[in-house]
């Protein structure tokens, strides 16, 4: 839908997100806002020397009609464009290494409602967040734009993307395992991935359908998971993994029947790296639990915690030369034989991998671990010009009273038998929280402790 590229273009400010670009389709975000980042994405990648990019997009309805826009714009600018289709957006980071590209650009809603919609991008071989997505708005709103050439080829890489992960991860023993897609794009990829896996698998919810009628795409809420669980059961599976909607993040269950958390999986997967690479630096988000950064440290391990959010992790990995990290939303990230980006589906198969060289199941493996209790991520409404003044003040009360806090990404507070975390959303209006302790007792307290910080920042806490 080419337009006339000297009026500027003004993306709703709702829509330019820290990690990304997303939207309402048809109120905050459409296929004019597509061609216009099309435009701008351009300007910024020639000033990089970039002229070639990867273009995929997920299952809901509204994206084929934004790729199509988003992929003109980009045209329109002289930049050749490879066009993988419909694809999960591990599939599109890959595209970028196998392709050869300059950047990517994902047209996908990820886990959000069916409405939603927006684009995750890549420049080079990084992730564009915060300055650079701003940036992006500017350039758009000035109008600048560069004029060429282009093209559009259909170039798609999902055998090329099966390959890799299949090649890079033996199973050395049949195992059954069930598949929860969830109705996302990952259920584009999955039927041809497992049947290059030996033993049983079992598909569940395999059909792209952006209406998402079995569960919401969210593998880090417990409600999620519980057909997934169900499944296990019923057909005897060693064990079970969900994805969201764009393919990026995961979720587990084990043969109990059981949840496997993403920063207790991340254990897993820390101590089959360490063999190769022992002392390697291992990260986890700020709102890993401490059964992480205690297993790391006695597989021998260097454990750091960072910030939230997958677009700082990816930097800091390529910052510290860390081989995994992982977050508790689901983000798996491998550089040990892999790119160093968050692919799930990889993720998946390295864990079949694992796990059919060990003489240990999934559930033994969660049983070992120690048996910590938490509460899941909290949320807490607060208005947008809130959210980091209400975490600098809880910062300004807890070194006046000589907390021991960790300060690497809003607040962690080591006290009693666990902690507890404060942090500002960095895409949504609102504060997020995480408690752990050793009893139910200390659970309590960590949770006291938290409320009294919200409440002193007039913040109202709901019962949790």
């Amino acid at each position: 839908m080419p337009r006339d590229a000297s009026i500027p273009h003004k993306f709703d400010p709702t829509a330019l997100r820290e990690y990304d670009i997303r939207g309402i389709v048809g109120e905050t975000l459409s296929t004019a806002d597509a061609y216009a980042l099309g435009r701008a994405y351009a300007v910024m990648a020639k000033a990089a020397g970039g002229s070639r990019v990867a273009v995929g997009y997920d299952g809901r309805e509204s994206s084929p009609a934004l790729e199509a826009a988003l992929a003109a714009g980009l045209s329109d600018s002289g930049m050749a464009v490879c066009r993988i289709g419909l694809a999960s957006t591990p599939t599109l980071y890959f595209a970028v290494y196998a392709l050869a590209a300059d950047g990517g650009i994902m047209v996908t809603g990820s886990h959000n409602p069916p409405e939603y919609n927006g684009f995750k991008l890549m420049l080079g071989r990084r992730a564009l967040y915060g300055d650079d997505i701003r940036a992006l708005g500017e350039i758009a709103a000035s109008g600048r734009t560069v004029d060429g050439a282009g093209s559009l080829t259909d170039t798609p890489v999902m055998q090329e993307h099966i390959d890799r992960i299949v090649s890079d991860n033996p199973v050395a023993r049949p195992m059954k395992v069930v598949w929860d897609p969830g109705h996302g794009a990952p259920a584009a990829i999955l039927p041809d991935l497992t049947k290059r896996l030996p033993g049983e698998h079992i598909l569940i919810n395999c059909a792209v359908d952006s209406r998402f009628p079995a569960h919401h795409p969210d593998p880090t809420e417990a409600k999620n998971l519980a057909q997934l669980q169900a499944e296990v059961l019923r057909v005897g599976a060693d064990f079970g993994v969900a994805f969201d909607g764009d393919g990026d993040r995961i979720g587990f269950v084990d043969g109990d029947g059981e949840i496997v958390w993403a920063d207790q999986a991340l254990v897993l997967f820390a101590r089959d790296v360490l063999k190769a690479q022992p002392g390697a630096t291992i990260i986890a988000d700020v709102k890993a639990s401490q059964v992480f950064f205690d297993a790391v440290s006695a597989a021998g391990g260097a454990p750091l915690m960072w910030r939230t959010g997958h677009s700082l992790i990816k930097a800091k990995m390529a910052e510290t030369g860390a081989p995994l990290a992982g977050e508790v939303s689901g983000h798996i990230f491998f550089a040990d034989r892999y790119f160093g980006f968050d692919d799930a589906l990889y993720a998946a198969v390295r864990a079949l991998s694992i796990l059919s060289a060990s003489n240990e199941t999934l559930a033994e493996f969660r049983r070992s671990l120690p048996g910590l209790l938490n509460t899941p991520e909290l949320r807490f409404d607060c208005p947008e010009d809130r959210k980091f003044a209400v975490v600098d003040e809880a910062s300004q009360r807890l070194a006046a009273a000589g907390a021991d806090v960790i300060a690497v990404d809003g607040v962690r507070v080591r006290q009693g038998d666990g902690w507890w975390l404060l942090r500002a959303s960095n895409t949504q209006n609102a504060l997020v929280g995480r408690c752990e302790a050793r009893t139910e007792a200390g659970l309590t307290q960590q949770k006291m402790a938290l409320i009294a910080q919200l409440e002193a920042s007039g913040v109202q806490a709901p019962d949790f």
